[in-house]
């Protein structure tokens, strides 16, 4: 199909039919997994052409894959970049990006609410480099402004953030960007391109933990950077083979066919999210509901005016404080008490003592992320069910 015919289809068809269509060496309409560590040259003249990337192909796994540059190209496709360069984990993309923008003496702005592994990354590994990450909060441009100076080199944007869902207005984030001539990095990983494409409204950089959403069924972890083609080039041939966060085939295999039910499976987690949201919100034994969604959030106007939908993370204080918010856990029947978010199960977990125990007490104070504050990843079930389980489990905490 041209790319004018693509360019006339919605997102769901794009998401099932991708940007080319069957395997092109065997014409294989389920991509077939590649796992093979190392590749023939077919002269020693071809193998030297390609290790001086005078001629593209394949090598060794650790520096590029089939079924890997599969995945890649539609993730570079869906999120409307020029490539893309998949990681063995979330973790392994963060972390080649800022070093990759980064040198000893350099300092960077970001989200202060961020998941717990980035911020443990930023503040306790990177200063070991003499690598400063600026956290502030990015919901007030002045903050992000202020913090800039000569040694700044990216601004880090993690939107919805985890876990509070604080939305940042990503367009005015990437005039900053451009006024000040660095890039504007996103963390895309809670509402996937199917709800937010940074890159259509000013970002340089987009990336992903593929391990959530992406993926969407909880057997795979891998990371993804989407962005221009010379800087994944530079990624590739400067982080990923000396660092070394390489993706299996089979993972890459997972991540396409995931994609292809991202559409279906977003719009359910939405919808079951809002319905949940709302569910609590009139709850008795619930203080606040933050989800973008709701005309409470506090940025619902932002979120409407980059998103094209709300996703499927909803988070709350409960009443009674810790405690209280242990019963809940304890209590659920389909929920499942576990971290990670994006499954097509429902999960639920505590972020102060679980997937933020990295901060410290007065950072979460800071970054709003209370002892009663409980997350969920809401999942692809029935949302009658799903409610009546939060529930029965909210009748048996004591507040």
């Amino acid at each position: 199909m041209e790319n004018s015919d693509l360019k006339k289809l919605s997102f769901a068809t794009l998401c099932v039919h991708g940007s080319g269509g069957a395997d092109p060496a065997t014409g294989a309409l389920s991509l077939p997994i590649y796992q093979s560590s190392t590749f023939k040259f077919k002269s020693a003249k071809h193998g030297a052409q390609l290790f001086s990337g005078e001629k593209e192909g394949y090598v060794y796994t650790r520096l590029g894959n089939p079924t890997q540059a599969a995945f890649e190209r539609e993730m570079a496709f869906l999120e409307g970049g020029e490539a893309a360069l998949a990681f063995a984990s979330g973790m392994g993309a963060i972390s080649s990006v800022i070093f990759s923008l980064c040198e000893s003496g350099d300092n960077f702005i970001s989200t202060n609410t961020l998941y717990g592994g980035t911020h443990n990354l930023f503040k306790e590994t990177l200063p070991r480099y003499q690598i400063d990450a600026r956290e502030v909060d990015t919901t007030s441009l002045e903050n992000v402004i202020n913090a800039i100076d000569d040694r700044t080199r990216l601004i880090y944007i993690e939107t919805p953030a985890n876990p509070t869902l604080t939305i940042t207005d990503l367009k005015a984030c990437a005039k900053i960007a451009r006024d000040y001539k660095i890039p504007l990095v996103v963390d895309n990983t809670f509402p996937t391109p199917y709800f937010q494409r940074p890159l259509a409204l000013g970002a340089d950089i987009v990336l992903h933990s593929a391990t959530k959403y992406i993926g969407g069924h909880g057997d795979t972890v891998a990371g993804v950077v989407i962005g221009k083609k010379d800087f994944i080039d530079r990624l590739r041939g400067n982080f990923l083979r000396d660092l070394g966060a390489v993706i299996s085939p089979v993972n890459a295999w997972l991540l396409v066919r995931g994609l292809k039910t991202l559409a279906v499976r977003m719009e359910r987690h939405q919808e079951n999210a809002m319905k949940i949201a709302k569910f609590l919100q009139f709850h008795p034994k619930i203080k606040t509901v933050y989800y973008p969604g709701l005309t409470t959030h506090p940025q619902h106007e932002v979120a409407k005016k980059q998103m094209d939908g709300f996703g499927g993370m909803v988070s709350f204080e409960i009443k009674g404080g810790r405690r209280a918010g242990e019963q809940l856990m304890n209590s659920v029947k389909l929920f499942t008490l576990a971290v990670s978010l994006g499954d097509v199960d429902s999960l639920i977990e505590h972020p102060a003592s679980m997937t933020h125990s990295t901060y410290s007490a007065e950072e979460l104070a800071e970054c709003g992320i209370s002892e009663s504050l409980v997350r969920l990843s809401v999942g692809i079930e029935d949302f009658r069910d799903l409610i009546a389980d939060l529930s029965q489990a909210l009748r048996k905490v004591k507040i």
